[in-house]
């Protein structure tokens, strides 16, 4: 092989070392691109805090729907077990009646210085419990600020009377284990202590708070979170 055709394939060493320097054109923008440009920037973003609140709107309106269908359905439960209690404490008040008219039925009720509340209470002094946990629920999640004020009017008033009848339990406890109630002379007052009782805060109070249960739902439809959509 010649020297001319050795140098033909050597590499062009000088062409590796420093290659040529590519030029770059840089465009010209003016302000109308940068005006429109942030203008699109502006845009997305406004879009994208509509787009949240829209959907958080959504979510608070099935949040409240599913809150107010959950004290509906605690409202037709406790009704029902309003209605089996009235029953239950009607025949409460029978037995009373029947037993301060029949001494031998004092002596049972009171005997070897006991008082025998079953006598007249066959399935305890309270045959049911209300429940409240949907109205608890409801008002942590200031349900008040999204429902109108007649509809929070109703609901407190039903809750509260709820939870008066269920004071019964506690009241005939306080007679019964007073200790003059051990005493058999004392049989008929005591007995005329618990019917008052059963009379003042449940038996009276039960009619007009099932009404009341009724207008509490109707007016809690009538918000229009039920409807479905």
């Amino acid at each position: 092989m010649n020297k001319e055709a050795s140098l033909k394939k050597e590499p062009d060493r000088e062409a590796i070392t420093h290659p040529k320097k590519r030029k770059y054109v840089y465009p010209i923008r003016d302000w109308k691109e940068y005006l429109g440009e942030s203008v699109m920037i502006v845009f997305s973003v406004l879009l994208a805090l509509a787009l949240t609140e829209y959907l958080g709107k959504i979510h608070e309106r099935e949040n409240t729907k599913s809150i107010l269908k959950s004290v509906v359905a605690e409202l037709n439960h406790n009704k029902k077990f309003l209605q089996e209690l009235q029953e239950y404490n009607l025949k409460v008040l029978s037995n009373i009646d029947s037993t301060m008219a029949d001494r031998k039925k004092q002596k049972k009720l009171v005997a070897n210085g006991e008082f025998h509340i079953t006598e007249i209470t066959p399935d305890g002094v309270l045959f049911r419990y209300f429940d409240n946990e949907a109205w608890t629920i409801a008002k942590s999640n200031n349900i008040t600020s999204k429902i109108n004020i007649e509809s929070i009017s109703i609901l407190t008033r039903v809750y509260e009377d709820l939870d008066k009848i269920s004071k019964v339990e506690d009241e005939v406890a306080r007679i019964f284990f007073d200790r003059e109630s051990r005493n058999p002379k004392q049989a008929h007052t005591t007995l005329v202590l618990i019917k008052d009782v059963y009379h003042a805060w449940a038996v009276d109070r039960a009619p007009g708070l099932l009404s009341e249960i009724d207008s509490a739902i109707e007016t809690i439809q009538k918000t229009g979170y039920l409807i479905e959509r």
